[in-house]
């Protein structure tokens, strides 16, 4: 059996990175191969990499290009995973499929997790994870089972609004996946600022963030470290303004899956840009909001985390 060279290629701003031992963040590509049309699509990756250069980080833009999982993506990349028409999303199970048939691929978290990890990338930052869907519980992100098994910080705003957040959280619980929230006591809820779940601990500092997941990971713990922050909140839509929405949005979905008119990956696309036209382009913004002020964290933890590195371990 002939065996495949290694699927990774690392960028070379990536590999200088690596040598100088400078902080760096890992973005998925799903956003904006699948989650935002265009031309914000674009717009939103470039500027998601210049918040993060900003902070003193470097990108790492995670996608598969020409059978290859690329990591950090030149702007030409960049354009030409934005504009392709055939990308596909690329979860676990998927990278293998656009591999061997050379299609452009969007990394899902749980794709960006992945191969993050294999390339010693240990801070990643994202919108929203995946969940446990409200319309049929077995429908059950891949997302969960890489943040139980992938050891990696993963920066979000919460679990998108039109999962089932109880079951969401009981599940990254039953895991042993902590989950921080930052400056919070709350789950945030993606467009809302969240004031109805608690997390596992708060912790108010990148410095305090990156010891607890350095503890959790000395203890022999394999999950990732789930760090919440809020949306901003000039940017945040009231919960109970966006609860009326999402349930309309709910039975559209069960209607139309009911028919066989849409499954699958099919389904979270659809939701958010219903969401979208029936908040008026409200959520849109929020969502462009909430990602680059993760990435910002996100980039301040993966400075602390190199920072800790040059640091002795006094206790």
């Amino acid at each position: 059996m002939d065996k495949i060279q290694t699927p990774f290629i690392l960028s070379s701003d990536i590999l200088r990175a690596r040598q100088q031992g400078l902080p760096i963040v890992a973005l998925e590509s799903t956003v904006f191969t699948h989650g935002l049309p265009r031309p914000e699509n674009l717009i939103l990756a470039e500027d998601m990499e210049n918040t993060v250069r900003l902070e003193g980080a470097i990108p790492a833009t995670i996608a598969v290009l020409d059978g290859k999982i690329q990591i950090g993506l030149s702007r030409d990349q960049l354009q030409r995973l934005a504009n392709a028409d055939d990308a596909i999303k690329v979860s676990l199970r998927d990278f293998a499929s656009a591999i061997i048939q050379k299609k452009p691929g969007g990394t899902t978290v749980a794709g960006t997790m992945f191969a993050a990890q294999q390339t010693g990338i240990r801070v990643f930052a994202t919108g929203g994870i995946g969940g446990v869907h409200k319309e049929a519980r077995f429908d059950v992100s891949t997302d969960l089972q890489a943040l139980a098994s992938i050891p990696i910080i993963v920066v979000c705003a919460g679990a998108k609004s039109i999962l089932d957040l109880p079951a969401t959280l009981e599940y990254l619980e039953t895991m042993g996946v902590p989950v921080v929230g930052y400056g919070t006591d709350k789950f945030p809820e993606f467009f809302s600022l969240g004031n109805n779940h608690p997390v596992s601990i708060q912790l108010d500092t990148p410095r305090e963030v990156i010891k607890f997941a350095n503890t959790h990971w000395e203890l022999g713990m394999k999950s990732a470290v789930l760090v919440c922050q809020p949306i901003p909140v000039d940017y945040s839509i009231p919960s109970n303004e966006i609860i009326d929405v999402l349930d309309q949005v709910s039975k559209e979905v069960s209607k139309l899956q009911s028919e066989h008119k849409i499954k699958g990956q099919e389904v979270t696309p659809y939701e958010l840009r219903r969401v979208n036209e029936l908040t008026n382009g409200r959520s849109l913004q929020a969502n462009l909001e909430l990602l680059l002020n993760n990435a910002r964290l996100a980039a301040h933890l993966a400075r602390e985390l190199a920072d800790s590195h040059h640091r002795p371990n006094i206790l």
